[in-house]
C-alpha cells in the first residue's frame, strides 16, 4: 500500500508535468540611482535615500498605469482575440484595458534585490518572444512613466510659476510707478545729494545767526554806552582834531583875553571860532552815537533776517526728510517686489528646465531576450517533490489506516490499551527451513476477551 501510493503520486506529477503547456520567463533588469545629485538643482534629493523609496518603484512598476501603457506600446488593446474572450467572460461589462491590466499584471513578476537598487522585472508566458517583448515594453513603460511623473508636477509648477511672474511684474512695476509720480510730484530724488547741501546750508546760517547774534550783543552794549566818553567819540580822527583845534583856541582865547580883554575883536572872532568848533564836535558825537544806533538796529534785522532763514531752512530740511522717508518706503515696495519678481522668476526658470527634462535617475542594465529554456514545468524539480510529497501522504494514509484498525502488536498493548491480566505469550511458529534447533510450540489456551473480562464468582 505505501509503495503503491508513492508510485501513484508519482506517476500523477511526471504526466501533469507533461501534458502541462511550457513557461518561458524572461528578465530585464534595472538600476535606480539614489546618490547622484539632481543635474538640475544640484542636490542629493531626500526622498531618494528613504527607506521606502525602492518599494515605491516597486508599486509604480506594477501599477495599473504602466499595464496600461505597455497595452498600448504593444497594442494588445486592438487584439481581437483579447477583446472576445473579454466578452466571454465579463459579458461586456467593465474597463477592457483594465481587464487586460489585471490579467497582464498576474505573470509580472518584480523583485528588488536585498540590499541593492537593482530592481529585476520577469514576466511569464507560453512564447518565449512574447515574454521577452513583454518584459521589456514595462521597463520601457516604467522609465516613460517615471520621466512622467517627474516632468507632470514640474509642468503644473511651471505654469503656476508663470502665472504669479505676471502678477509679480504687475506689482514691480505698480510700485516703480508710485515711485517715479512721487519723485515727479515732490521734485525728490531718492539717490541725489540734496539733503547734504540743504544740512550745510543750515549750518551756515546757524554759523551766522551766532556771529549776528554776537555783534548785535556788542553793539547794543556800545549803544548803552554811547556819550562823549565812549570809545569810538573818544577813539574818532575828526574828534581828536576837534578837540585839539578846541583846545588850541582855548589857550589863545585866555592869552587874548588876558592881554587885550573880551571886548578886543580878536577875542571876539576866536570866540565865534570857538563856538564854531564846539558845534562841529557835538555835530560830530551825536553822528558818532547815532550811527551805533543804527548799526544795532541793522545788526538786530540782519539777526532777525537770518534767524527767520534758518527757521525756513530748518523746516525745509524737515520737510525733505518726511519726503525722503515716504520716497524711502517707496524704495523698499520697490525692492521687495523686485525680490520677489527675481525669486518667482529664478523658480520659474528652474521649473521650465525640470519640465523639459528627458532623463531619469533609471538606467537599463539588462535587456530581456527570448529564454532559450522553458521555465516550467520542471521535470526533475516535480518529480523530486512529487516524491518527496509521496513519502508524506503515504506515511499519513498509512498512520490513518493504523489509527482507525488497531491490532495487538506487543505486550504494552495488551496491558496498556485493554487493562487486561496478561496470561502468557506465545511464541512464535517454526517454519520449514528454520533452524532446527529452536524449541517446540508450545500450546496454551487463552481465554476469550469475553471471558477475561465476565466477572469472576
Amino acid at each position: 500500500m505505501w509503495w503503491g501510493i508513492l508510485a501513484l503520486t508519482v506517476v500523477t506529477t511526471v504526466v501533469i508535468s507533461l501534458i502541462l503547456p511550457k513557461q518561458y520567463t524572461a528578465g530585464a533588469t534595472v538600476v535606480v540611482d539614489v546618490k547622484s545629485p539632481d543635474p538640475i538643482s544640484g542636490v542629493v534629493l531626500q526622498g531618494m535615500i528613504a527607506p521606502g523609496y525602492m518599494a515605491t518603484q516597486v508599486d509604480i512598476i506594477q501599477s495599473d498605469r504602466v499595464a496600461k501603457r505597455v497595452l498600448r506600446d504593444l497594442r494588445l488593446d486592438q487584439s481581437p482575440e483579447l477583446i472576445s474572450q473579454w466578452r466571454d467572460e465579463t459579458d461586456g461589462e467593465g474597463a477592457f484595458d483594465s481587464w487586460l491590466a489585471e490579467r497582464i499584471q498576474k505573470k509580472l513578476d518584480v523583485k528588488p534585490q536585498r540590499e541593492s537598487n537593482v530592481i529585476h522585472i520577469a514576466y511569464t508566458g507560453t512564447d518565449p518572444r512574447f515574454a521577452s517583448a513583454v518584459a521589456n515594453a514595462f521597463v520601457k513603460a516604467y522609465l516613460d512613466i517615471s520621466l512622467e511623473l517627474r516632468v507632470e508636477p514640474a509642468k503644473q509648477y511651471s505654469s503656476m510659476f508663470e502665472e504669479q511672474t505676471g502678477q509679480a511684474r504687475s506689482k514691480l512695476e505698480d510700485a516703480q510707478s508710485k515711485l517715479s509720480a512721487y519723485q515727479q510730484k515732490s521734485g525728490l530724488v531718492a539717490t541725489d545729494e540734496r539733503m547734504d547741501v540743504e544740512n550745510a546750508r543750515l549750518l551756515d546760517l546757524s554759523s551766522q545767526l551766532v556771529a549776528l547774534q554776537t555783534q548785535s550783543a556788542e553793539a547794543r552794549s556800545r549803544q548803552a554806552q554811547a556819550g562823549s566818553n565812549s570809545p569810538e567819540v573818544l577813539n574818532n580822527g575828526l574828534i581828536l582834531t576837534l578837540k585839539s583845534d578846541l583846545s588850541r583856541q582855548e589857550a589863545k582865547q585866555k592869552e587874548l583875553l588876558a592881554k587885550f580883554g573880551a571886548a578886543h575883536p580878536q577875542v571876539v572872532e576866536l570866540n565865534d571860532s570857538i563856538a564854531e568848533v564846539r558845534t562841529r564836535l557835538e555835530a560830530e558825537t551825536k553822528r558818532i552815537t547815532g550811527s551805533l544806533g543804527v548799526n544795532n538796529a541793522v545788526n538786530q534785522s540782519r539777526e532777525s533776517q537770518v534767524r527767520a532763514a534758518l527757521d525756513a531752512q530748518r523746516a525745509k530740511i524737515l520737510q525733505i526728510k518726511a519726503q525722503r522717508d515716504e520716497a524711502a518706503v517707496l524704495v523698499r515696495d520697490v525692492e521687495s517686489a523686485q525680490r520677489a519678481y527675481d525669486a518667482i522668476q529664478a523658480r520659474l526658470s528652474q521649473t521650465s528646465l525640470e519640465s523639459q527634462s528627458n532623463s531619469t535617475n533609471i538606467s537599463i542594465l539588462k535587456v530581456a531576450s527570448p529564454p532559450a529554456e522553458a521555465s516550467s514545468p520542471r521535470l526533475v524539480l516535480n518529480t523530486l517533490l512529487s516524491i518527496f510529497l509521496g513519502l508524506m501522504l503515504a506515511s499519513g494514509i498509512v498512520l490513518g489506516v493504523e489509527l482507525n484498525d488497531r491490532r495487538l502488536r506487543s505486550v504494552e498493548d495488551v496491558t496498556g490499551n485493554l487493562n487486561l491480566m496478561l496470561l502468557g505469550v506465545m511464541p512464535k511458529a517454526a517454519f520449514k527451513g528454520d533452524i532446527a534447533s529452536e524449541p517446540a510450540v508450545k500450546r496454551l489456551t487463552v481465554p476469550s476477551v469475553s471471558a477475561l473480562s465476565a466477572p469472576q464468582a
